[in-house]
């Protein structure tokens, strides 16, 4: 870990009590950002979590903005200097606590909002195991397409249609085209999906026509959230040539409330290498700090509570689990400096997906795509119900957390979303 980040001593307490118990989410050692509001038509207001709290930064007087983008376009330096500032406040014993216990709410007592207003949204495709299993579905002898082991697979999202977590989504309505039938018909998907996936927040922007240099694109990334990139698999598989997604992707997707920073990510980084007989990346995606640490070890978790499981008060069975680290065939600093070589301008608040993050073995599959085979091998569940692709009343709950030994556990918090019924037609 980086002597120069502060906060990330495991033995660190604070004096909010829940921020010390071993499963929380949001010890001190993390100290996320988001947006909340108290009051339903109040402006959001940037926010940072400890224990089972949100500390309001302009109340607490560390940072003068409630604008988002300001605190995204900020220095790393600055960035540092203020989570300084909040472990020095939040840690225990602090002389500042009277100042930021007025600055603090319950969680439970706030409605969050979307990280930051997301500008330009770019969908990767990073996921070699997940890549590998749905490509073996329609092209068994060769499911990697020859590009992909060397550019970072991406294509323009919708931003529009990000939802924060907890929101519902209706059903898309596309055009399908029945195996049995020579022309396409106009209906709901059948076929609706999730994909795991995380997305990575931008920070500070660079000017159009000045790529972005691998050694320093990390300072241009905020932070991670956890994100569901909801998908019609039927409307997809009509559309998806020549261009690739379009209506089977744009409808909805869903984003966790906390951004958590790439400081707080620093002891769970791991070397990034190729397996042995995999080709190396050209030289602007190559170097030796990347090799180094470029990885940040994610571990991630799909739940389901079915519309039966919520009546019943379960609170829903996981169905998947898989890391980041393993499951990425790039690095977060190799898609920033693949995104800007051409001279693309970035700014603060885009968001990446990362792509759908499926580890090697069939249980660790973040999409029901691959879970089910394709819809042939029925999902399951212990309740008695099966699912071969999402039915309305579903809630899809994505979770993720970093351990290791000799570092404190951190959470990103989870990311909900539900299915509703196709608007009607």
């Amino acid at each position: 870990m980086s002597a120069g980040t502060p906060g990330l001593d495991p033995a660190l307490r604070s004096w909010v009590d829940s921020a010390n118990d071993p499963a929380c989410d949001f010890p001190i050692q993390n100290l996320p950002f988001g947006r909340f509001r108290r009051d339903e038509g109040e402006e959001l207001r940037i926010g940072v979590a400890i224990g089972d709290r949100v500390v309001d930064l302009e109340a607490a007087g560390l940072f003068p903005h409630q604008q988002m983008k300001q605190l995204l376009r900020t220095s790393p330096f600055e960035r540092r200097a203020l989570r300084h500032a909040l472990v020095e406040g939040l840690q225990h014993g602090s002389p500042q606590r009277g100042t930021l216990e007025r600055a603090l709410l319950p969680l439970a007592s706030v409605q969050m909002g979307l990280p930051c207003d997301i500008g330009d949204y770019t969908d990767f495709y990073v996921g070699i195991h997940h890549a590998t299993a749905v490509g073996k579905q329609f092209r068994p002898d060769a499911p990697l397409l020859p590009n992909y082991k060397w550019v970072p697979i991406g294509y323009h999202g919708r931003a529009s249609t990000i939802n924060a977590s907890g929101a519902a989504f209706r059903r898309p309505v596309g055009q399908v085209k029945p195996p049995d039938s020579d022309t396409p018909v106009l209906r709901a998907s059948a076929r609706l999906d999730f994909e795991l996936e995380l997305g990575i927040f931008i920070g500070r922007g660079n000017a159009q026509g000045e790529p972005i240099a691998l050694d320093g694109a990390e300072d241009h990334v905020f932070g991670l959230a956890l994100f569901n990139d909801w998908s019609a698999r039927d409307l997809q598989a009509w559309e998806y040539q020549p261009l690739g997604p379009f209506l089977s992707k744009n409808f909805a997707s869903t984003v966790s409330p906390w951004m958590v920073t790439l400081d707080a990510l620093e002891p769970f980084r791991r070397p990034w290498q190729r397996a042995a007989g995999e080709p190396l990346p050209l030289p602007y995606l190559d170097g030796e700090a990347n090799r180094a640490r470029g990885a940040f070890d994610v571990h991630l978790e799909v739940w389901l509570q079915t519309a039966q499981m919520a009546a019943a008060g379960h609170a829903g069975e996981r169905i998947s689990r898989s890391s980041f680290a393993d499951a990425a065939y790039w690095t977060v600093a190799q898609l920033v400096t693949h995104h800007t070589v051409n001279g693309c301008r970035l700014e603060g608040g885009d968001m990446f997906g990362s792509g759908t993050l499926s580890g090697p073995l069939p249980d660790q599959a973040g999409s029901l795509l691959e879970l089910t085979a394709g819809g042939k091998a029925p999902l399951r569940l212990p309740n008695g119900e099966t699912r071969t692709f999402l039915e309305d009343g579903d809630t899809v709950i994505l979770r993720a957390s970093c351990e290791r030994e000799g570092a404190r556990r951190i959470g990103f918090g989870e990311c909900r979303g539900t299915v509703l019924p196709a608007p009607k037609m």
